[in-house]
């Protein structure tokens, strides 16, 4: 019990920090979204190689080089979480933090639609009601926004691609994204080089603590990672399922009620859509979970 409870604190540790990285990013402008997303990935890259050495993993992160699948598939969960992290960025720092938390909030949804797309998974019956639900909100916000919620759907569809990579390829979240940062930090060095060569560098630009702040990108990864990580460990995968709730939760609060962002009625009316999915969605995962259990008690009992 005490394991488990340290898990699930864990897990709300880590969900609670994802969903205040809204209050945090705007503490880095007026840096543009590409040279703070730079600055994420080689001060994560800095983060984790320190970790690294300090859990002695080396011998690990050496071996996915080695294998050629896992790596193309760590080029490919490195390529997603690259536009992930732009995405987020951007999207925080030009008053999208609702849309943003809309993204997440439709990644369950989306992950499940890859599933059907990309591996052949077959659905239930409730999945495919969530997912028709999920489209008819997606269509309500396009009307309501005038356009695609293109912010969220990247978001999403980026994230569900980081997901499906990363479960194919097996990899630890630690030596995974110590492997994931390094491919794409030539690209991060080299557009903050372009930056200083250019003049157009905000880092240095406002002051040590500015400064400071933005080497702070790599700890504020690296930390919600690590609690992630132990609560997996710990706790069942359910559990950790129903708490990735609370990180778009917390976003759309801070969205509409620190940040005071438009809601009018159509804009309402598809999130609470979003919500029916999600609530189907997860009820029925709830059932489908219980049901294989009974099951395996079945089974083992009559052997």
């Amino acid at each position: 019990m005490a394991e488990s409870r340290k898990g699930l604190l864990l897990g709300v540790a880590a969900y609670l920090m994802w969903g205040a990285f809204p209050l945090y990013w705007p503490l880095l402008e007026p840096a543009g979204a590409l040279e703070i997303l730079s600055h994420r990935i080689l001060w994560s890259l800095a983060t984790m190689g320190l970790l690294v050495l300090a859990l002695r993993r080396g011998s690990r992160v050496r071996a996915l080089a080695r294998d050629r699948r896992v790596l193309a598939l760590l080029v490919v969960s490195a390529a997603a979480v690259t536009v992930n992290w732009a995405m987020y960025i951007w999207g925080v720092n030009n008053g999208r933090v609702v849309e943003t938390s809309l993204g997440y909030f439709i990644n369950p949804l989306v992950t499940v639609l890859m599933g059907v797309l990309l591996l052949g998974e077959r659905l239930r019956r409730p999945q495919w009601l969530a997912l028709g639900v999920g489209l008819v909100a997606v269509l309500v916000l396009s009307w309501d926004y005038g356009r695609l919620p293109w912010v969220a759907l990247v978001l999403a569809f980026s994230f569900g691609t980081y997901g499906l990579a990363k479960k194919t390829a097996g990899v630890g979240a630690i030596e995974g994204l110590m492997a994931e940062t390094t491919l794409i930090a030539p690209f991060a060095a080299a557009y903050v080089a372009w930056l200083g060569a250019t003049g157009g560098a905000d880092f240095g630009a406002h002051g040590v603590q500015h400064a400071l702040l933005l080497t702070t990108t790599g700890v504020v990864t690296a930390v919600p990672l690590l609690c992630f990580g132990a609560a997996a460990t710990r706790i069942p995968l359910v559990s950790l399922g129903l708490l990735q709730y609370l990180a778009p939760v917390l976003q759309f609060g801070l969205g509409v009620f620190w940040f005071h962002e438009e809601m009018p009625p159509g804009r309402w009316a598809g999130f609470v859509l979003v919500w029916v999915a999600l609530t189907v969605f997860t009820v029925d995962a709830l059932r489908h979970r219980r049901r294989q259990l009974t099951l395996a008690a079945h089974a083992s009992g009559g052997s």
